[in-house]
């Protein structure tokens, strides 16, 4: 993809511009910092920024925000426009706790939340040192089996080579030779110009597409889901490229996808299921340990 390197700016309050990227910064910083104000002691030269409904904005409370080299300037925006967020998400907060419906309990939500950040964490440092996350060929093949009937297509798929380059790219006439060619020497050369000169190109015979994807690439009507068992082998030009194609494989509409293309999903689904299968057996050992140790009382 190529991006314009044009600046996006905004304007300062003095009339210069300022880079948008700075902006963004600001509210990343305004994303880390609320409802991070310090509790304690505080040095007497702390400074503070602001107050409403008896909470307090110290200088402090910004330490560590603010990337190094930053310009006096630029952290005193920083520092005015945060304090500006800071009083209105705070007076949003202070009405919120006074319109706390009777039937909310905030207490019970924070346990249960804090439950929750306590159990994911522990279930996070069990799966990393315990989960085995080779999935061999044999039992990718043995979950295509037992599952390949779910992975039926809803759009034509086709492994191919492809080249899109520009009708007036260096070599072209080396390139169409290459293109032609059997030798895997002139593959080796055809991939190397590829890199060079192609705006798009697909050379691994391994790789499935869908047909519209590559179809988005091609001069309206040149591909399509309905012409590409005709469209096997063909190049063609318009005003400004040259497109090379060559269907390798096509799997249609309904058919079964292969494994070669599910392959990243059903790796997913065999992991998430040796993890589900991890945690629920560390659940019953740990519900048996405390069984026997005479921890667990029902009434």
């Amino acid at each position: 993809m190529v991006v314009s390197k044009k600046a996006n700016y905004e304007n300062k309050p003095d009339g210069a511009i300022r880079p948008i990227w700075f902006l963004l910064f600001v509210v990343a910083v305004f994303g880390q910092m609320l409802g991070c104000s310090k509790d304690g002691k505080r040095s007497k030269d702390d400074r503070q920024l602001g107050s409403i409904y008896n909470k307090n904005l110290y200088l402090s409370d910004l330490e560590g925000m603010l990337p190094a080299g930053i310009t006096g300037e630029d952290s005193t925006v920083i520092i005015n426009t945060f304090v500006r967020y800071w009083m209105r998400e705070t007076a949003l907060l202070h009405e919120a706790e006074q319109n706390i419906p009777s039937t909310l309990n905030i207490d019970k939500l924070v346990d249960d939340y804090r439950s929750s950040l306590i159990k994911n964490n522990y279930e996070n440092i069990v799966v990393n040192r315990l989960l085995d996350s080779t999935v061999t060929t044999a039992q990718l093949q043995e979950f295509y089996e037992k599952n390949k009937e779910q992975y039926q297509l809803e759009t034509p798929i086709l492994r191919c080579r492809f080249i899109k380059a520009p009708r007036k790219a260096p070599s072209s006439d080396k390139a169409l030779d290459w293109w032609n060619s059997s030798k895997g020497e002139d593959f080796a050369e055809l991939a190397r110009w590829c890199s060079q000169n192609a705006v798009v190109h697909h050379l691994q015979d391994s790789a499935w597409h869908k047909v519209d994807d590559l179809a988005a690439y091609m001069p309206q009507g040149t591909l399509t889901v309905n012409n590409v068992e005709n469209r096997r082998d063909f190049i063609q030009r318009d005003d400004d490229f040259v497109y090379y194609f060559k269907l390798l494989e096509l799997v249609r509409k309904k058919e079964i996808a292969p494994l070669s293309y599910i392959e990243g999903q059903a790796r997913k689904v065999i992991l998430h299921k040796r993890k589900t299968q991890l945690l629920e057996e560390l659940k019953d050992k740990l519900y048996e340990e405390a069984v026997r140790k005479n921890y667990v009382k029902v009434f």
